[in-house]
Order: structure tokens, then C-alpha cells, then sequence
């Protein structure tokens, strides 16, 4: 048996609650009494060993049911392994012990054995606090004794090692239903056991796992995973041929960024972020289109590269609408909404953000236009964040974030597009595709602008695909796109100082182009 660290460097099979407690119970058949459970306690004091060697006192909290038990295994095991050693070993158990599962009752019995005494409160401090109190079978807020032992531990000092999941959150969604710890609480980790669970990588997860380890106990999970956790994508060969040309790297179209000269809500900026970056990422031609600009078309002194034009110019039955990756709604404000029925019949790759979703969810024909699409087999990309994603789905924000997956699935399913819902643990999907996690990014994203980055950098990748079928489909460009934008940030908090604004990430994209 082996613990790993998951890290952002591979994808990783994630599998639902039913689908774990599928695999537990075949598994469980084939194997004596308690042995996975002997596994898991085994395999939690071994890590907590590991993050913590020199901890003086060591809080095992554990629980009313099995996850309780393997953390009375644990406690076993950290006993034998202090005799002689100046360790103090404090257990604590909520509930009571005579209505404890089968095996968590053997754990209790076994426990005891050894010569481990139950405390019946917690230490007002330790070194380190194993969290065994409620595993994947919780499903409403802690309460009572569970409840008060969580806000102890949030507060008590100590680093916590949760067992499966952190007790409270929700393993399918990610969603947090106990007391919230300080923004600046100890470091946190999670020992994932048997399979790796969707919740612990995205919505209130990441923050609430910290470092995610997995040990697989020694099995091998069988079915098909209910998501994947998106690692960084294999580098595409960097040695171009001599005869490329800017053509063959592809052409990106950014209409948006309704100009504030001529009525605009000052939204131009967007849409410059959005074209910047694509030709960072890549783009061998931007043209970019202000809306609302009837007069100057303007240029960008950063980057004279960018190709200003009339945004009439770039709608309609063009060749250059049908031959480039589109990306609009980057500002726009209500404007978007005229050019949005020529762009939705006629481009052929197209990326949608922002104002185009929000005038989408409020007009009827614009959203056939968009299922119709699909019909045609024409690549659409949206890019909502979660207000967006409630608009889209006729819902509220809580409902999207409080089942991140299920929205995501919702909307790639009734709009026949590729989903990239933006957060923390950004989710991309695609009808008939496996959903996936994305492992990169950190709060350093939370600026204005990093969203249109984003957008420009999805472009930038999707044109590339339109020109070269043979080495990446439309699903790899978005996650690509996904993965190394949040790279960039981690990147950014690693060996820079200061913030990370969008118009730095834009520039960042240049690093990206030998990932694409």
C-alpha cells in the first residue's frame, strides 16, 4: 500500500459516493473481516507520522461511525509506535460506543486492548488533530458534541489530518456544511482512501482539504470514474516546421468591449485582454472588433499587433468568421446582442463569455440559434461564472454552487456546448464526455479581466485545433487552456511579488504556447 501526494501534474479518476461505496462493498467481499479498515487506520497513522514527526500531542477525533474507526485503528497504531517516546496520544470519541457499526465497534474493542483510554474532551491544545469525526456517508450540518469538537479544532492551533474527507464537507459536491475555520488556520491535509472523491478538489474543498493524499488500499478501483481531476497536458512537439506560417498557427476574432465613446459601459478593456492574450498564447492573426465604435477603430499601443476592425466587418458570412476561433462577449453590454445571431449562425469555433451568456438567457431566439449549432457540428465554448451559469439554467447561484458538477452537466447537456464553469476547481464539460476537475489556479485569479484572459486564451487554443485536428480535438484545447491559466497564477504566487492582475496573466500566456 502507498500513499501520494495528488498534485497538478496527472489526471486522476474521481468516483462519486455511490460509486466508492460500489467498490468498498466488492471489494470488502473478497477480503477477511476489517481488513479494509485495518488498511486504513494503518495508513492514516503512517502519514500522520509523516506531516508530523515531533508532535508532542496528537487529538484523535474520532467519530460515531466508520470513519470514527479508522481513526481508533490509527490511534492504535501511534501508541505502539510511542512506547518510550515523550508522545501524548488523545482520543476522543462522539456517540455512543455501543451503537457503533461492526467494524468500527471492533476498532473500539481492539483500541482498548492496546491500552488506549477515551478521553472525554478534547486537549485544549495539540500538535497535530487527526479528524476521523464524519466521512462520505455525512449529508446535513454537524450538530451538537460533532459540531463543537470541529470549531475546537478550527481553533485550537494544530495542523489537521482529515480521514477521507474533511468532516462536514459533502464528497460528491465539494460543498462545506460545518463551522467555517479562520481565513488563517493551521495547515490542512486529507488522507483520501480507496478512491479519490470530486468534492475535495473543488467549491469549498480545496480550501477545507489543503494537501490531498490517496492511498487506494491496495485496490484497484473498477467502473468508470464519475469525473477526472485534469492534470497538466502533454506538451505539444515545440520543433515547428520551417515552412509554418502565421496562418497555419491560427486566427482568433474578439468581438466585445463596447466602447464607452459611443454609449459604451467601459467595457473596452475586456475585450482588449481577451485579444492580448490570445496572440500571447499563440494566435498567428488577432482581429479584434469594439462594439458600438462607429468611428476610429482604434489600436492597442501594448500590442500592435492586434488587427483593429469595424465589428461589421467581422460578422456576417465571412470566411474569416468561419475559418477563426471566435471569441465574444468579453463587454459588449447590451450591443452584443446584434452581432450575437450572425456570430452564433456562421462561426464555425466559437467561444462565448460573459455579456453574450447573459443576453443568451434572456432571449429565446438567440438560445435556438445556439442549440442549433450543435446540429451543424460547430464547436461552441461558454465560459460562465456561477451568476452566469444561473441565468443560463433559470436557477440561483446557491443552487449552481451548491453542485457544481451537476450544473456544469446541466448546461453542456441543454445547450449542447462545451462548459468551463470558472472557480475554484474550475469544471469543464461536454455531452457525452467524462466531466473534468481542473487542479491548477489559486485565489490570485480573484481580479477583474482574469475571466477574459481566460476566454482569450480558449481562443487561442481552439484555433490551433481548428488547423491541426490531427493533434488536439476541441474538449483537449479548452482544458489545455484551463490547466496552463491556472498554472500561470500558481507560477505567479510562486516566485513573484505583488498581485497578479489580468493584464500580467495575458503576458504570462506567452509561456504557454510549447503546452498548447
Amino acid at each position: 500500500m502507498d500513499i501520494r501526494r495528488i498534485g497538478a501534474t496527472q489526471a486522476e479518476p474521481l468516483y462519486s459516493v455511490e460509486a466508492t461505496r460500489a467498490i468498498e462493498s466488492a471489494r470488502a467481499s473478497t477480503l477477511p473481516p476489517f481488513e479494509l479498515m485495518a488498511r486504513a487506520g494503518a495508513s492514516v497513522a503512517r502519514l500522520a507520522r509523516a506531516i508530523a514527526p515531533h508532535a508532542r500531542r496528537i487529538w484523535i477525533a474520532c467519530g460515531p461511525g466508520n470513519n470514527g474507526g479508522d481513526g481508533l485503528v490509527a490511534a492504535r497504531h501511534l501508541l505502539s509506535n510511542t512506547q518510550g517516546q515523550a508522545q501524548e496520544l488523545v482520543v476522543t470519541l462522539t456517540g455512543q460506543a455501543d451503537r457503533l457499526p461492526s467494524d468500527a465497534a471492533r476498532a473500539l474493542v481492539e483500541a482498548r486492548a492496546s491500552g488506549l483510554f477515551i478521553a472525554e474532551r478534547p486537549p485544549e491544545r495539540a500538535d497535530l488533530v487527526i479528524d476521523a469525526l464524519l466521512g462520505i456517508g455525512a449529508h446535513s450540518p454537524p450538530r451538537g458534541e460533532i459540531a463543537e469538537q470541529l470549531r475546537h479544532m478550527h481553533t485550537c492551533g494544530a495542523p489537521v489530518l482529515s480521514v477521507d474527507v474533511p468532516s462536514g464537507l459533502l464528497a460528491d459536491t465539494g460543498c462545506y456544511m460545518g463551522p467555517m475555520p479562520p481565513p488563517r488556520a493551521m495547515a490542512r491535509h486529507t488522507l483520501s482512501l480507496l478512491t479519490l472523491k470530486p468534492g475535495l478538489f473543488t467549491a469549498d474543498g480545496r480550501d477545507l482539504a489543503g494537501t490531498v493524499w490517496f492511498d487506494a488500499l491496495g485496490e484497484t478501483p473498477a467502473g468508470p470514474a464519475t469525473a477526472l481531476l485534469h492534470g497538466e497536458p502533454p506538451l505539444i512537439a515545440t520543433h515547428r516546421p520551417h515552412t509554418e506560417h502565421k496562418g497555419s498557427r491560427g486566427d482568433v476574432v474578439v468581438i466585445g468591449g463596447q466602447d464607452p465613446r459611443h454609449g459604451g459601459a467601459g467595457m473596452t478593456g475586456a475585450a482588449i485582454l481577451a485579444a492580448r492574450t490570445a496572440l500571447h498564447a499563440g494566435a498567428g492573426r488577432v482581429y479584434i472588433g469594439l462594439l458600438g465604435n462607429e468611428g476610429d477603430i482604434g489600436w492597442d499601443p501594448m500590442n500592435p499587433e492586434l488587427m483593429f476592425r469595424h465589428s461589421a466587418l467581422l460578422t456576417g458570412d465571412r470566411p474569416l468568421l468561419k475559418q477563426s476561433a471566435v471569441v465574444c462577449g468579453c463587454g459588449g453590454g447590451t450591443l452584443v446582442a446584434d452581432v450575437l445571431p450572425d456570430i452564433l449562425s456562421h462561426s464555425q469555433s466559437l467561444v462565448l463569455d460573459a455579456d453574450a451568456l447573459n443576453r443568451i438567457a434572456e432571449d429565446s431566439e438567440l438560445r435556438g440559434l445556439l442549440l442549433r449549432r450543435g446540429a451543424h457540428q460547430m464547436v461552441t465554448v461558454i465560459t460562465p461564472h456561477p451568476l452566469e451559469a444561473a441565468r443560463l439554467l433559470g436557477c440561483n447561484t446557491a443552487e449552481v454552487m451548491a453542485d457544481r458538477l451537476r450544473a456544469a452537466i446541466e448546461l453542456s447537456n441543454a445547450l449542447n456546448v462545451i462548459c468551463a464553469l470558472k472557480g475554484s476547481g474550475t469544471v469543464v464539460t461536454a455531452p457525452g464526455k467524462t466531466p473534468s476537475i481542473n487542479s491548477s489556479g489559486n485565489p490570485a485569479l480573484a481580479t477583474a479581466g482574469t475571466g477574459d484572459v481566460l476566454a482569450g486564451w480558449i481562443g487561442a487554443t481552439l484555433a490551433y485545433a481548428l488547423r491541426h485536428p490531427d493533434e488536439t480535438d476541441a474538449v483537449s484545447a479548452v482544458l489545455s487552456a484551463v490547466h496552463v491559466h491556472g498554472a500561470c497564477a500558481d507560477q505567479w504566487v510562486a516566485t513573484q511579488p505583488g498581485p497578479l492582475t489580468a493584464g500580467r496573466l495575458a503576458s504570462a500566456a506567452g509561456s504557454s504556447w510549447a503546452r498548447r
